[in-house]
């Protein structure tokens, strides 16, 4: 073989050589474009699903909606394990006995117990007082078996977005009474939860059909404010749950002075049952002022 067939040949070689190369590549090249492509692609779709998922969230229910919230485990915790030495240190606290008066009628009981019911609404600032100190009080005879749910009142109506509970819907068991709850209505003033007519009836005869009402068994009733909502303007829940522990709070003067005046008046009813509550100083001194 001549050395020019050697050298054409050899560069050949190198020619087919580097086509493959190139075309190698080229190969590489589409294939990196493609992945990358792919990658860039599910990229702007996942950040196109988190904007519209950001633009679309639900805004928190204002102060004074028909919305409820579950209340946080430890502020529930706080509303209904109140130390028994915090309630002894308030007594009747800002509280006159006046607002609770002595009612006659036949035994209001409710599955074969003593029954305490309440008529209120979502919308009613001083039904949102009582409810804290309900909770309080009735905590000490049993247990709330659903989670407490929080609300405010009306914006529109006096002692606007007063922090609260709603009992609509929830449930209660005791050794010693049945809780019977009836939000009448909702904070936009709809109808929420009728009367029976025999609720309707003990209504009509005691308090007139007003805001709140509480019959215990027939023997006791709260038909006006026994503190003052004031107290509690500008609180969130978990703020007013803590001022709670605090004897010296204006909160917990009105709230556990309120719940103490409940207490005597559901001892009343169930006979100074149990005795671990009903026994105790502050409640036999209240209980003395009914």
């Amino acid at each position: 073989m001549s050395k020019a067939t050697e050298t054409r040949q050899h560069n050949a070689r190198e020619r087919v050589a580097a086509q493959r190369a190139a075309a190698r590549r080229s190969d590489v090249r589409r294939r990196v474009l493609t992945v990358g492509g792919s990658v860039l692609t599910v990229l702007a779709i996942v950040m196109a699903f988190i904007l519209i998922k950001a633009n679309q969230h639900t805004p928190a229910a204002p102060a004074g909606s028909a919305a409820s919230a579950v209340l946080p485990a430890s502020v529930a915790s706080q509303v209904t394990n109140v130390p028994a030495s915090t309630l002894a240190a308030v007594g009747g606290g800002s509280v006159t006995s006046g607002g609770v008066k002595r009612i006659s009628g036949a035994p209001l009981t409710a599955n074969g117990k003593p029954e305490m019911l309440y008529i209120g609404a979502e919308f009613c600032p001083y039904c949102a007082e009582m409810r804290w100190s309900m909770a309080i009080a009735l905590s000490r005879f049993g247990t709330f078996t659903t989670p407490l749910h929080g609300i405010h009142s009306s914006a529109t109506d006096v002692y606007p977005s007063t922090p609260t509970l709603t009992f609509y819907k929830s449930g209660y068991t005791s050794r010693y009474l049945t809780f019977t709850p009836v939000e009448n209505e909702k904070v936009d003033h709809s109808p929420l939860q009728a009367t029976t007519a025999a609720q309707q009836a003990l209504w009509n005869r005691y308090d007139a059909n007003s805001y709140p009402f509480i019959d215990f068994g027939n023997k006791y009733a709260i038909v006006t404010p026994i503190y003052d909502p004031q107290v509690l303007q500008g609180k969130n829940w978990a703020q007013v749950a803590a001022a709670l522990h605090d004897p010296a709070s204006p909160i917990a003067k009105g709230a556990d002075g309120a719940a103490n005046y409940i207490t005597a008046a559901i001892c009343k009813m169930t006979g100074n049952n149990p005795a671990s509550v009903c026994a105790t100083p502050t409640i036999r001194a209240l209980s003395g002022k009914l």
